[in-house]
């Protein structure tokens, strides 16, 4: 069985980054806002765990035909949420359910680690069907370090002394980022503003605004 290292490198960096900050949030900062609009933390971290979950049954969804996506295709360009959709209300009620955020934090330990032990395992070259997409384990796991990098920045929005996403994970979430778009964001912005201000989490500054020319008018890109 062969490995891309680079592919499942990247997930394991992302994930492991991301599970060890939430590891590391004070009980009382699960109430703080998160960067996702209308999610407090905890409800962050609940999300999180059903991403867990349908990493765990994607990677055990063997597909019937070829790849009908890749890692940039996997991704659709949606409307900005409303609050409408069903999973999005039910995750703050499921989040609240928990109570103490020491039994969230213990569920995604649980089910993250099962999964990056998974995406591990994977064989990049496997075919697994998800979002009635097919694609390789490689790109899936590929698109999945975007998810893991946008949400890290979406932890620790409101929590300063938290550690961030690691450089080098930047960086390829704004590659990714930039061939959904279609085209680079201005070298003038870091990775972490072109991530921000691509996807909506933050407004673009004036300065920023001019840099960005007219893909500042294609923006936020809400993906789904």
């Amino acid at each position: 069985m062969a490995h891309d290292d680079t592919v499942t490198g990247d997930f394991s960096r992302s994930w492991s980054a991301l599970l060890a900050a939430v590891a590391g949030v004070a009980d009382e900062d699960f109430d703080q806002p998160s960067g996702c609009r209308g999610w407090l933390v905890r409800d962050l971290v609940c999300h999180l765990v059903i991403d867990a979950q349908d990493v765990l049954i994607t990677l055990v969804t063997p597909a019937g035909t070829g790849p009908t996506a890749d890692a940039t295709t996997y991704w659709d360009l949606v409307e900005p949420p409303t609050g409408d959709d069903p999973l999005d209300a039910l995750i703050p009620r499921l989040a609240a359910a928990y109570g103490d955020p020491a039994l969230l934090k213990f569920h995604l330990d649980d089910v993250g680690s099962a999964a990056g032990r998974a995406a591990g395992l994977a064989d990049p070259a496997a075919l697994v069907s998800t979002k009635d997409k097919v694609l390789t384990a490689g790109d899936y796991l590929s698109a999945y370090v975007l998810e893991w990098t946008l949400h890290h920045l979406d932890l620790v929005a409101r929590l300063p002394s938290a550690p961030r996403p690691p450089a080098q994970t930047l960086a390829v979430a704004r590659t990714a980022l930039e061939r959904i778009a279609g085209t680079p964001f201005p070298a003038e912005l870091s990775d972490t503003d072109a991530l921000l201000t691509g996807t909506g989490r933050r407004t673009p500054t004036a300065g920023e605004a001019a840099a960005l020319g007219g893909l500042a008018a294609r923006l936020p890109l809400v993906l789904g």
